[in-house]
Parts: structure tokens; sequence; C-alpha cells
């Protein structure tokens, strides 16, 4: 939270110091007739207030980017949505043996994404035939 709040205050003021060199330079040219005379006033004033409202538009973008956003209702939403059973299944262990799928070649950890949700994968039983699965890697090389 403390990073949050120091980069919106720090992207407001500099927005804010971006948009006073701006006018300060928008100033200074509308008295100039020439344009060699307004040049000065485009260097020290217009563009680099240009890159401050830039620089401000980001630190307040990265500020409400960090922010946490608080749930709805009081209490812990993850509690409440695993008590509803509404909420994200577990996810899968990898603690189990080796699995392989029928008439496959590839040994694969429980949680490999090629077999997790296979209701067909049997466990791979140690056969010395089989590789390991590239995506899982389920055994040291």
């Amino acid at each position: 939270m403390p990073t949050a709040r120091f980069l919106l205050w720090g992207g407001l003021v500099t927005a804010a110091g971006g948009a006073v060199l701006c006018v300060l330079g928008w100033y200074g040219i509308s008295g100039e007739r020439f344009a060699e005379r307004q040049l000065p006033y485009l260097a020290s004033c217009t563009v680099p207030g240009a890159a401050l409202l830039v620089a401000g538009a980001v630190l307040v973008a990265a500020a409400v980017r960090t922010t946490p956003t608080a749930p709805d209702e009081p209490g812990d939403a993850a509690a409440d949505l695993a008590a509803d059973g509404t909420g994200p299944p577990p996810p899968p262990s990898s603690d189990g043996p080796p699995l392989r799928v029928p008439g496959g070649t590839l040994a694969h950890r429980p949680d490999c994404p090629l077999v997790a949700d296979r209701a067909d994968a049997l466990p791979a039983a140690g056969d010395p035939a089989l590789a390991p699965c590239p995506v899982c890697e389920p055994w040291p090389p």
C-alpha cells in the first residue's frame, strides 16, 4: 500500500509540474513573433513539460495497477468461495506415482497438463520403455 500511494502522489505531482511547464512554454511562445525566438521556450518548457506529463501518467497507471482490490463482502473471499464449493478446485498433486496414457510412450507427473484431467490415465509402474515427458519432467535425467 505505501508503494502504491507513493506512486500515485509522485505521478500526480509530476503531471502537475509538467502541466505548469507546458503552460509557461505556451505563454512564452505566444509573445514571440519569430520562430527562432520561440525555440528556447519550446526546448526549455514545452518539451520537458510534455515528458513530465507522460511520466506522471505512467506513475499513476502503475499506482492503479499495484493497488490491491478489496473484496465486496467482509471476510476472507477465498475462504468464502471454498466453503460454498464454487471456488477453484485445488491444484493437482505431483506426489503420486508417474502416469501414462494407454498407448503412450511418455511417463507424466500426476499434475502434468497432458494427463491431469484424463480419466483413462494409468500408473506407469516403472516401465523402462517409457521416456520422461518433456513438459513435466517426472524424474531427473
